[in-house]
């Protein structure tokens, strides 16, 4: 099985520093949806996998996080896209736990639900702390420029070294679906 992990805000979805909070505020990023499609055609199995800090925040309860699920699995499905599962981190920066990027607990928990070796399988994200997680894990971090992408690229080149680095998640495909 090849398996490919996604952060969701600022990678397949448009990034707020007001959080993403409703349906409405849910906009992919031009390309994105297309890009897992096309993902899903070559036989890979996409899994989003995201901290969503606003529930604790009290922004927005599981609810609405559904109800923004339900349009990006709605959308992907009018390209022929889906994704395989949503993984997330409902808790605060300041909660502990293990399950908020960049520690690897969301990453470590699909792989026991995948039954899979996480070694060598990309992770897609526009932050250092995707990056980190997935380095944790033995992944392969791959840094897109949309999001908070083009401002971690330039704050975080000693931490970027080795990286792969692409304008966005279509470009990001085209390459691993080249390399396979």
């Amino acid at each position: 099985m090849e398996l490919v992990i996604l952060d969701r805000d600022g990678v397949i979805n448009e990034d707020s520093d007001e959080y993403v909070k409703t349906p409405a505020e849910w906009k992919p990023i031009s390309g994105s949806l297309e890009a897992i499609s096309r993902l899903n055609q070559e036989g890979f199995r996409v899994v989003v996998a995201s901290n969503q800090s606003g529930i604790a925040r009290g922004l927005f309860d599981i609810d609405a996080l559904n109800a923004i699920h339900d349009k990006m699995h709605a959308e992907l499905s009018r390209l022929g896209g889906h994704v395989d599962a949503v993984f997330f981190c409902p808790h605060g920066p300041d909660d502990g736990c293990r399950c908020r990027k960049p520690l690897p607990g969301l990453l470590e928990e699909i792989s026991v639900r995948f039954r899979i070796e996480l070694t060598k399988v990309p992770v897609i994200g526009d932050s250092l702390r995707d990056l980190l997680a997935a380095r944790t894990v033995g992944a392969t971090p791959i840094l897109v420029r949309t999001g908070k992408g083009q401002r971690t690229w330039e704050q975080e080149q000693q931490e970027l070294a080795g990286v792969a680095v692409f304008r966005n998640l279509a470009e990001a495909v085209d390459a691993i679906i080249e390399q396979r």
